[in-house]
């Protein structure tokens, strides 16, 4: 790549990680009206540290005045309640069983977020048949003015739930790190979700980096080969340093944002919340059956 091309990478990635505090309060008082956003939040492969993102990426934005509502779609290995110390009593499988309502099994986490919890160890509900997404479907839609953001911990690879979970967002976020073969399962799990799924917008955070240049080499990579071989574009909208303060955290169950708000890593954190919550929603939803559709298209009825 020439010295222009990285150049141009280089001034992208800065515009989108100059954010601060000022910024995100700013965002605040100007998008109070705005309809609840849902970030799918993903991976090619497990062990990216993608449930420690979706946790501390929440916390972040609840710190900035967001109502955040956190699924965990991981619908067989729940890992989320963990992340936070919680033992939610209900779950969502009481929820696909019929016993109780979405509302019943919320359980409230740090600054005042909100997790819709998964079962674990339960095998009924890791596949779930179209009469479940729809009930699904409709539970969420009920809650629409409930929250600004919703933030879904999908599980890692390329189940059915997780293509089902990526197509109903209103926006996909691939987490990968370095290594390379995360990278390639990062790819492939774009490429499966443009080829079959006809997705064709990604975001991309880089985790546990060691710099912002590793970071930016990831984003090439990525944009080099999907430029060769697939119709997609791919938003780098910031990186995660490695911190060894994270194990700290995940033993203690306490989000790193909250165990230490004054460390690099915490304010690589609410960069990434502020440059999510500075993004434009979508004036109309982006096809196929949506989480919010109905909120999402009487939006673009008023407009």
């Amino acid at each position: 790549m020439s010295n222009s091309q990285n150049s141009v990478v280089q001034d992208q990635a800065n515009s989108l990680r100059a954010m601060d505090n000022g910024l995100a309060n700013n965002i605040n008082s100007n998008q109070s009206d705005s309809t609840t956003r849902v970030y799918a939040i993903t991976s090619g492969k497990g062990g990216v540290g993608k449930t420690a993102v979706v946790a501390n990426t929440a916390v972040s934005m609840a710190m900035m005045g967001k109502k955040v509502l956190i699924l965990d779609a991981d619908l067989g290995l729940a890992n989320i309640d963990v992340v936070f110390g919680l033992a939610p009593k209900y779950n969502l499988n009481h929820f696909f069983a019929g016993d109780y309502a979405l509302a019943d099994i919320l359980v409230k986490g740090p600054h005042g977020i909100k997790i819709l919890p998964a079962g674990s160890g339960v095998q009924n509900f890791t596949r779930l048949d179209s009469s479940q997404k729809l009930k699904l479907l409709d539970g969420l839609d009920s809650m629409h003015n409930d929250f600004d953001f919703v933030l879904i911990d999908t599980e890692a690879g390329i189940s059915e739930n997780v293509t089902y979970f990526n197509t109903a967002a209103q926006e996909i976020l691939v987490v990968t790190t370095p290594d390379p073969t995360a990278i390639t399962d990062a790819y492939a799990l774009m490429k499966l979700l443009s080829t079959q799924y006809h997705e064709k917008s990604f975001n991309l955070v880089v985790n546990q980096v060691q710099n912002e240049n590793e970071a930016l080499d990831v984003y090439r990579k990525l944009t080099m080969v999907s430029n060769r071989y697939l119709d997609i574009s791919i938003d780098f909208l910031g990186s995660i340093p490695a911190d060894r303060q994270m194990t700290d955290a995940i033993r203690k169950q306490r989000v790193i944002v909250d165990l230490f708000p004054t460390s690099k890593i915490a304010t690589a954190f609410g960069q990434l919340a502020a440059t999510i919550c500075s993004e434009q929603p979508p004036a109309t939803p982006k096809g196929g059956v949506q989480f919010f559709w109905k909120r999402l298209l009487d939006i673009g009825a008023r407009g």
